[in-house]
C-alpha cells in the first residue's frame, strides 16, 4: 500500500502544539515509509474562518521545516486542497447517498427542531434528531421540493447493530449504532457540507491511506466508518494519537503556558528544540538518546513506537532542549537568531524601535511575527555581537534572554545601589580601594587571553589582600550593572577597556564619593 497521510486543520485559530504534534507525526510517518504528506485546509466553518489563521498554518509549517508534498501552494493531482473550493463535489456525493437510500432530505424547520430539543431535555431523554423525515413518503418529498421548501441532507445511520474498526494504537474498537450521533447532517440547506461529509469524501478522493489524529476524534470514527460503508468505499487505517496534557493531568491549554507555535517562537524557542521535543511527546525512538534532527526523526519514526498513554508537556524539558540547540549554533548562527530580539528591544541605540521598526511597519512588510525586524546590524554592532556570542551562549535559556544578558554592551547600565556593589566581607572603604586599584588592571587586559587576564586579576587580589571573588564582584557590578552576566574578562574585552574603566570611575564617583 502506498502511504498517503494528511494534516487537515480548520483555520479557526493559531496553530497550537497539539496540532503541530499531529502534523509532525503524519509528516514523519510519510518520510519513514517513503509516502506522501498532504496539507489540506478544511475551511467549511466560515463563521470562525480567518485568512490570518490559514496563513499562520503555512507560516508555522514552513518555519518548522515540515514540508508537504501536496496541497497548499504546491497543488497536486487530487486538488483543489481547500474545501471551500470543492462544494460541488460534496453536493454531488450527498445526492448520491440519497439515491442509494443511505441518506435522506430533512425538511424540519428550526422551530420544530428546537421543540424536539426542549421536549427531550424536559423528559431527560437522549438528545439528538428524532428522525422525523426519515420516513417521509415520496409524494410528500416531491411536494416539499416543488414548493422549494429548504432542506438538509442527513445520513441514515443504521438503527441496529454496531460498527467496528481497528485502531493501529488502541486495537479493535466497537461502537453500538444506537450510540452514534442520530442521523447527522451531511449537507446544509445553503449547500455547505458538514465536517463529516467533506472529510470522508476528501480522504477517499485524495487516496489517504492512514488517518493519524488526536484521540478526541474517536467518537466520530464510527460515524465515518458508517459513511464509508454507505458509499461502498474502503476506509483508511486509523491511528488515534494520545492527548497532550499539562502536568496537572488536564488537556494542555493557555493556563499551563504558551500553547500556540507563535507564542513559542516569540518567546525565544528554536524550531529545532520544538520539533525534537514535540516529536518525542508520546513516541520513542532510540534508547539513551535525546537529540535528533528532523531528517533523523523521519528515518526512525515507527507507528508502533507511539505510546497509548497521554503525553505530558514539560516546559522545563523543552527549555533543556532549547539550551542544547543554542549551544550547538556557531557564533554567526546564534547572532542571526538573537538579532531580531535585540533590534526590537530598543537597546541598540541607533536601532531603537521607531516608525521604521514598529509593529505596523513590520505588518505592512508582511512580517507576521513579533520577533522579526526590518533592521540590520551595522558593521560595528555585528563585530561587537560576534564577540559577545561565545560569552552569552551559556547564559541563554531562550533567545529572548539576549537583551538582558548582553544589553550592557550597548546601553549604559544604571549604577547599582551601594549595598549591591559591596561584597559580603568588604566594607565601603575597602571596596572603594578595590575598585580604584582595579582600573589599572582592567586597562591592561584588552588583548590578553582569558588565562593571562585571570593571572593579572589574581595578582591584584593578592596584592590587595582580598579573595578573587571579592575583587571581581564589584568590577562586574560597575561594568555590567548586574551580579549575573557573561564571563567578566570576555565582557570587558567585548565592551572595550576604555568604556569599562569609565564605568568603574562613574561608580566610584556616584557611590563612593
Amino acid at each position: 500500500m502506498d502511504v498517503r497521510v494528511r494534516y487537515a486543520p480548520s483555520p479557526t485559530g493559531m496553530q497550537h502544539i497539539g496540532g503541530v504534534r499531529t502534523a509532525l507525526f503524519n509528516y514523519l510517518y510519510a518520510r519513514s515509509t517513503g509516502g506522501k504528506f498532504i496539507l489540506r485546509v478544511e475551511d467549511t466553518d466560515r463563521t470562525r474562518y480567518s485568512r490570518e489563521f490559514e496563513q499562520n498554518l503555512y507560516d508555522t509549517l514552513a518555519w518548522l521545516g515540515v514540508d508537504w508534498d501536496e496541497g497548499g501552494n504546491k497543488g497536486g493531482e487530487y486538488g483543489p486542497y481547500v474545501q471551500s473550493e470543492r462544494f460541488d463535489l460534496y453536493k454531488k456525493y450527498a445526492l448520491e447517498l440519497v439515491e442509494r437510500g443511505q441518506a435522506y432530505r430533512c425538511f424540519c424547520t428550526e422551530e420544530r427542531l428546537e421543540g424536539v430539543r426542549k421536549a427531550q431535555t424536559e423528559s431527560k431523554g437522549s438528545l439528538g434528531y428524532d428522525r422525523h423525515c426519515r420516513s417521509l413518503g415520496r409524494e410528500e418529498i416531491s411536494e416539499n421540493l416543488a414548493s422549494r421548501k429548504p432542506f438538509v441532507i442527513r445520513l441514515a445511520v443504521p438503527l441496529e447493530g454496531s460498527t467496528r474498526f481497528h485502531d493501529e494504537l488502541l486495537g479493535d474498537i466497537e461502537w453500538k449504532n444506537e450510540d452514534v450521533n442520530p442521523d447527522p447532517i451531511l449537507l446544509k440547506s445553503d449547500g455547505f457540507p458538514t465536517y463529516h461529509l467533506a472529510n470522508i469524501v476528501d480522504d477517499h478522493l485524495m487516496k489517504v491511506s492512514h488517518v493519524m489524529r488526536a484521540q478526541e476524534w474517536i467518537p466520530s470514527t464510527p460515524l465515518h466508518v458508517i459513511l464509508y460503508k454507505a458509499f461502498g468505499w474502503e476506509h483508511p487505517d486509523y491511528c488515534h494519537l494520545p492527548m497532550v496534557m499539562g502536568e496537572d493531568g488536564q488537556k494542555l491549554s493557555k493556563r499551563h503556558g504558551a500553547t500556540s507555535c507563535n507564542e513559542f517562537r516569540n518567546n525565544g524557542y528554536l524550531k529545532e528544540a520544538l520539533i525534537n521535543y514535540v516529536a518525542m511527546l508520546g513516541c520513542s525512538y532510540e534508547d539513551g538518546r535525546d537529540l535528533y534532527t528532523l531528517e533523523e526523526l523521519g528515518e526512525r519514526f515507527k507507528m508502533e513506537k507511539i505510546n497509548k498513554a497521554p503525553a505530558v508537556f514539560d516546559y522545563k524539558k523543552l527549555e533543556w532542549f532549547n539550551g542544547q540547540y543554542m549551544r550547538m549554533k556557531t557564533d554567526a548562527e546564534l547572532l542571526e537568531l538573537v538579532w531580531p530580539f535585540l533590534a526590537n528591544s530598543g537597546i541598540l541605540g541607533s536601532c531603537a524601535p521607531g516608525e521604521a521598526n514598529s509593529p505596523e511597519a513590520r505588518a505592512a512588510a508582511g512580517l507576521r511575527f513579533a520577533d522579526q525586524t526590518l533592521l540590520e546590524p551595522t558593521a560595528e554592532q555585528r563585530a561587537i555581537l560576534l564577540k559577545a556570542m561565545p560569552l552569552a551562549r551559556e547564559r541563554l535559556h531562550f533567545l529572548t534572554d539576549a537583551p538582558q544578558v548582553i544589553g550592557f554592551l550597548f546601553t549604559e547600565p544604571a549604577v547599582p545601589p551601594l549595598e549591591e556593589i559591596l561584597p559580603k566581607k568588604l566594607d565601603a572603604a575597602k571596596t572603594r580601594e578595590v575598585l580604584s586599584a582595579a582600573k589599572d588592571t582592567v586597562a591592561k587586559i584588552g588583548s590578553l587571553s582569558e588565562e593571562e587576564a585571570d593571572a593579572l586579576f589574581r595578582a591584584k587580589a593578592e596584592e590587595l589582600g582580598v579573595k578573587m571573588g571579592d575583587l571581581m564582584m564589584p568590577i562586574r557590578m560597575a561594568v555590567t550593572g548586574s551580579r549575573v552576566s557573561p564571563p567578566l574578562v570576555g565582557s570587558i574585552q567585548a565592551l572595550g577597556v576604555e568604556k569599562a574603566v569609565a564605568r568603574i570611575e562613574r561608580t566610584l564617583a556616584e557611590r563612593f564619593a
